[in-house]
This record gives C-alpha cells, sequence and structure tokens, in this order.
C-alpha cells in the first residue's frame, strides 16, 4: 500500500500542505515560542533556499532534462555538476528551507517539527524512487555520485 504514495504528489505541492499544517499549528497556539529568532533569520533561510531551488532548476534546464519529480524515468541526462556536486537534491533542499523559515517566522514549535516529517516522507516516497530510477538509468555513473554527494547537504 505505501508504494502506492511513491512520487504520487508532486513536491511543491507537498510544501504547500506542510505550510498549511504549520499555519494551522500556529492558528491553534500549540508550540509557541518566545524570544526567538523570527523575521530575520526567516527570511535569511528563505532567500538561502530560493537561491538553491532556483539554482538546481536552472541546472537541469541547462542540460534540458526534466524537473518534473512525478516520473524519474524521464530524466534525460545525469546531472553533476554546479549545485549537484553538493546536494543530489538541491531543489527538495530549497523547499526544506523555505519550511524551516516559515516555521521561524511563526515562531512556532510545533511547525518546526513538521520538517524532519517533510525530510521523512520526501526521504521515502520520492528520493527512494527516484534513485531506484536513476541508478537504472544512468548505472554505475549514478552509483558512483551517490556515493561521492551527499542526498542533501
Amino acid at each position: 500500500m505505501m508504494k502506492v504514495l511513491e512520487t504520487r504528489i508532486p513536491p511543491l505541492a507537498l510544501v504547500m500542505i506542510f505550510a498549511v499544517l504549520m499555519g494551522l499549528l500556529h492558528w491553534l497556539g500549540w508550540g509557541q515560542m518566545t524570544n526567538f529568532p523570527g523575521l530575520w533569520a526567516a527570511i535569511g533561510i528563505f532567500v538561502i533556499g530560493a537561491v538553491v531551488t532556483l539554482w538546481g532548476v536552472i541546472a537541469f534546464r541547462l542540460a534540458k532534462t526534466t524537473v518534473d519529480p512525478r516520473d524519474p524515468r524521464q530524466s534525460s541526462t545525469l546531472v553533476d555538476t554546479g549545485i549537484y556536486a553538493f546536494s543530489r537534491n538541491p531543489m527538495y533542499l530549497g523547499f526544506l528551507c523555505w519550511l524551516l523559515a516559515l516555521a521561524l517566522y511563526l515562531q512556532n514549535a510545533g511547525a518546526l517539527l513538521l520538517c524532519p516529517l517533510f525530510v521523512l516522507y520526501m526521504n521515502r516516497f520520492q528520493i527512494q524512487p527516484e534513485e531506484r530510477a536513476l541508478k537504472s538509468l544512468f548505472g554505475e555513473p549514478y552509483r558512483d555520485y551517490m556515493r561521492r554527494v551527499r542526498r542533501w547537504f
């Protein structure tokens, strides 16, 4: 049954779902923090996330390969340079930064606790299926890339 969730929810939609959950926790008042760096830390982390995400998208566009994560078998090129020399999933890393920024802005511990859940979900239902497909497509060069570069950062 769990396999049915693999690559089904587009990651950007998942970010929106988690953001709504964070907002709900904030609205309910569960986990509010005080004296925590909110606005400026949130802005900085959001900007970092935007840069990392955009850099990843641009690298895929320049390599003329798909950025649509729903069917990783459509990948035409193994991109392992630029931001991809540091993270195998910079777009997802950028999305995580956006969620962290939102949690900091809301100053909500419950929202912060949702960030590791986002990572766990992404690892299991998005990244692992992508990795299986890319191993099948690119073989040993992709396996070598996996050994050299971390999944997130």
